[in-house]
């Protein structure tokens, strides 16, 4: 088998529920895949999430706006959704469930962390700026190609992301603060 025929045995435009071959430039391809990649990323963000919440009862204030941002990433993946049932298209549940996979691993293994709130945060802070990056490219390449929708839901996405790696950057000295004087006073009890 050549490399020609090989390369197209790999790689087939994608077919329409009826089946026949859509006449799709490789740039639209490119954002369809973008597109689906940024819906298994918020499925795993809200697993992450999901399993942070779980263990920051100490940490009223950040628990309620993680819980406000399992909201807004259920409506981004929403969102994302409808982009790509109106272009015909549907979600990757490869892409989604591996990103499931990969969350609840992280998720897992924060249990034998001491300073597992501040490894989530960190990991969260860093997770919100993967986002952000994604959603400026995703902008830029909807309105390349004229799809003003995509760019109008990527850009509220955008937004959600925008706020809430604000929010972890100026909570973060907090965070911290409580933390320490927490494992202080766990520490003292234990002396006792």
């Amino acid at each position: 088998m050549g490399t020609e025929s090989y390369q197209a045995t790999l790689y087939q435009r994608p077919t329409s529920s009826a089946g026949k071959e859509k006449a799709m430039s490789d740039s639209q391809e490119w954002l369809i895949q973008w597109i689906r990649d940024a819906h298994a990323m918020e499925e795993q963000a809200e697993t992450m999430l999901d399993g942070q919440l779980n263990r920051l009862e100490n940490y009223p204030e950040l628990s309620g706006r993680i819980r406000q941002h399992v909201e807004e990433t259920k409506g981004q993946a929403a969102r994302l959704k409808t982009c790509l049932e109106e272009m015909g298209e549907d979600t990757s549940t490869l892409k989604d469930a591996g990103g499931k996979l990969i969350a609840w691993g992280q998720s897992f293994s924060g249990l034998f962390a001491g300073d597992e709130v501040m490894k989530g945060s960190l990991a969260s802070y860093t997770f919100e700026h993967m986002e952000i990056a994604s959603y400026t490219m995703l902008i830029a390449a909807a309105k390349s190609l004229g799809e003003a929708k995509v760019a109008q839901a990527c850009e509220q996405n955008l937004r959600e992301e925008e706020a809430m790696a604000d929010w972890l950057r100026q909570h973060l000295p907090g965070t911290t603060e409580q933390f320490l004087a927490r494992a202080d006073a766990e520490s003292d009890e234990a002396k006792r």
